[in-house]
C-alpha cells in the first residue's frame, strides 16, 4: 500500500508526538510506502515545532498562518498529498490507525473510491462512548443528514476517511466549508460525482478533549446541511472552487 496520511492539528502539542510515533510505527511495520502531512491550523502552542522534529522521518508540515478550521486544514492536506491513496485521520486517533487496513479493502478491490470509518454499522466497536447528550445529538444529526443530504450513510462524522488520490483531488477541490460541516459536504460531492462510497465498521475510542462545541458547532453543522443543498442548486459543486 502506498498512502498519504493527513492529520489536521490545532493546539495538539500534548498528544501529537505519540500520534506520529504510532502512525509511523504502524506504517513501517506493515511495510507501507507512505508520507504523513501534518496541517497546523494556526496553533498557539508548540504543535508546529514538534511536527518539524519529525521532518526526517517522512513527515511534512503545512502551516496555516491563522486558524481557518478543520475543514480548511483537511482540504489543504488532501490536495497536497501525492500518494495513490489518501487518508485523513483525527490527531487524537479516536479511530486507531490500525483500522486503515479495513478501509483499504474496498479501494483495493475496486468496489469504492472512498471508504469511510463508521461507528454505526454492524461490526463497529465503540470501546469508549461519548457522553449521552453527544450520542443523542449525533443520532439526531445523522437522521437529518439522511433526510436532507445523504441517504444511505449511517455515520458521516467519523474522522477517518480514505480516498483514492484521484477521488481526493476531484472532491476536495470542490469543497467550500472550512469548519466541521465539511464531512457531509465532501461525501455529498463524492456522490454527486458518481464515486462509490463504502461505509466500513471500525473501532472507536472517544476522546474527552474534543474541540467540537456541543452547542455552537452543532447548530452550525445543522445549517450546513441546507447550505449544501443551496450550493448544489447554485451549481457551486460543478467545478473546482476558486
Amino acid at each position: 500500500m502506498d498512502v498519504s496520511v493527513v492529520i489536521p492539528a490545532y493546539n495538539e502539542e500534548a498528544r501529537l508526538g505519540a500520534t506520529l510515533d504510532r502512525v509511523l510505527g504502524f506504517l513501517r511495520e506493515r511495510g507501507h510506502d507512505h508520507e504523513i502531512l501534518v496541517v497546523d491550523d494556526g496553533s498557539r502552542d508548540g504543535t508546529a515545532a514538534l511536527a518539524e522534529t519529525y521532518g526526517g522521518r517522512g513527515v511534512r508540515l503545512l502551516r496555516n498562518p491563522t486558524n481557518r478550521g478543520k475543514g480548511y486544514s483537511v482540504r489543504r492536506g488532501m490536495l497536497a498529498a501525492n500518494r495513490p491513496q489518501v487518508l485523513f485521520s483525527d490527531a487524537d486517533l479516536s479511530t486507531p490507525i490500525e483500522e486503515l487496513d479495513k478501509l483499504a479493502i474496498p479501494l483495493r478491490e475496486g468496489a469504492a473510491a472512498v471508504a469511510i470509518g463508521s461507528r454505526a454499522v454492524a461490526g463497529a466497536q465503540v470501546e469508549v462512548s461519548q457522553p449521552f447528550y453527544r450520542v443523542a445529538m449525533g443520532k439526531i444529526f445523522n437522521r437529518m443528514v439522511r433526510l436532507i443530504a445523504l441517504g444511505g450513510l449511517a455515520d458521516t462524522q467519523c474522522g477517518f476517511k480514505l480516498f483514492t488520490r484521484e477521488a481526493a483531488q476531484a472532491v476536495f477541490s470542490r469543497q467550500r466549508f472550512e469548519r466541521f460541516g465539511f464531512d457531509v459536504e465532501v461525501l455529498y460531492i463524492a456522490r454527486k460525482l458518481g464515486l462509490k462510497i463504502a461505509e466500513v465498521p471500525v473501532r472507536w475510542v472517544n476522546s474527552a478533549e474534543t474541540k467540537v462545541s456541543a452547542v455552537r458547532d452543532a447548530a452550525d453543522m445543522f445549517l450546513d446541511l441546507f447550505r449544501i443543498r443551496w450550493n448544489d442548486l447554485r451549481g457551486r459543486y460543478r467545478d473546482p472552487a476558486p
